[in-house]
């Protein structure tokens, strides 16, 4: 575990190699200050000796409250465990120094009796004090490991959380994508069988020739969430033409888009959907014929038409608008627009780039 980079990664949640090594040299001073404060009469080789079995202590601490710690880390890992792992990791310190004293101080002892020195420990309330304060540095230590760990549960947290947000908009998303298409397909379909009943069979034959290019479109764009706006201009003039096959000039569009702003975003199908929704929902005839404008006003792509009412409509599935709505809403902090003051009726659609859309 000592040796293994990416374990000491995964389990304390950074390299620890020098923080361990610098932080028991640095504990072992401390410890050693505080031992030799209360023996001023030490000679320089017991002052020196005196460091070193408090640089092994601290070794001994140090190292064994941390494979602690790592192993209450595989047991209680998750940020909802921190106060439980805390707990019992602050009761291991306080039970290891003490052993570690304690055996330490007779092994040492031990020793030293064999080679013929003597060892003074001093006395219990020395010892004592020096414990405290031992165990208390060895917490503070611990803390850092601890504080570093929990910062690094959080932002993992942080970051999971994001990605489940994420994948929730992204289910959105394809929701409503797959709601589009057969929308789409919907009102093809009634389209269609009005050619069907007003024209020959070729006209019919070729609108089908020309429905499946725009359903290549449909499959081309695949799971996109934005295309360029170049790209939403086709497929929309793609479905004019098709269109003004059955309303012939009884259906007139007024492009006004400078091709500087082509490499725009957009969402995809949204720029069709208002057309459709306008041609779906106003009589188109030789006494009133529809004339709808696409133009950009303020970055935004305007959709604008006057309302002529049908007196039956046909069945709709109301998907179009807050479908739209939805979808941006969903990749972006602007909003679609909609004005309609009887008259004429207004759609605005954002046109995005990657400063605008969500994080």
């Amino acid at each position: 575990m000592i040796t293994n980079k990416e374990k000491r990664v995964k389990y304390l949640g950074f390299d620890d190699k020098w923080f361990t090594i610098i932080g028991i040299l640095l504990l072992g001073l401390s410890t050693g200050f505080i031992f030799n404060a209360a023996n001023v009469n030490l000679t320089t080789v017991e002052f020196v000796l005196t460091f070193i079995v408090s640089l092994f202590f601290s070794g001994c601490d140090w190292l064994i409250n941390r494979l602690i710690l790592i192993q209450l880390r595989k047991a209680y890992p998750g940020l909802k465990d921190s106060a439980k792992r805390i707990l019992f990791l602050f009761f291991c310190i306080t039970i290891t120094v003490i052993l570690v004293d304690f055996l330490g101080v007779s092994l040492i002892s031990s020793v030293a009796e064999n080679i013929g020195g003597n060892v003074q420990s001093g006395n219990f309330q020395e010892r004592t004090r020096t414990l405290v304060v031992i165990v208390f540095l060895t917490m503070m230590v611990m803390a850092i490991y601890e504080a570093i760990y929990f910062f690094v549960l959080l932002k993992k947290s942080v970051r999971e959380e994001e990605q489940a947000k994420q994948a929730i908009i992204q289910a959105e998303l394809d929701t409503l994508r797959n709601q589009v298409q057969p929308h789409f397909f919907f009102n093809t379909l009634n389209t269609l069988r009005d050619i069907i009943d007003q024209s020959p069979k070729e006209d019919a034959r070729q609108f089908v020739d020309k429905l499946s290019d725009i359903y290549r479109f449909l499959l081309e764009s695949g799971n996109s969430h934005l295309i360029s706006l170049k790209a939403e201009l086709k497929f929309a003039k793609a479905y004019i033409h098709i269109q003004s096959e059955r309303f012939g000039e009884n259906l007139k569009l007024n492009w006004n888009i400078p091709p500087t702003l082509e490499d725009k975003m957009i969402a995809p199908m949204s720029l069709q959907l208002l057309l459709e929704n306008a041609i779906k929902h106003n009589v188109i005839s030789r006494a009133k014929p529809l004339v709808i404008d696409v133009d950009i006003a303020d970055d935004y792509i305007v959709v604008s038409n006057k309302i002529q009412k049908k007196s039956t409509q046909l069945p709709s599935t109301k998907m179009g608008l807050k479908n739209i709505e939805k979808r941006y809403t969903l990749i972006s902090d602007r909003s679609i627009e909609v004005k309609n003051d009887g008259n004429y009726f207004l759609v605005s659609l954002p046109l995005l780039n990657e400063s605008t859309l969500k994080e």
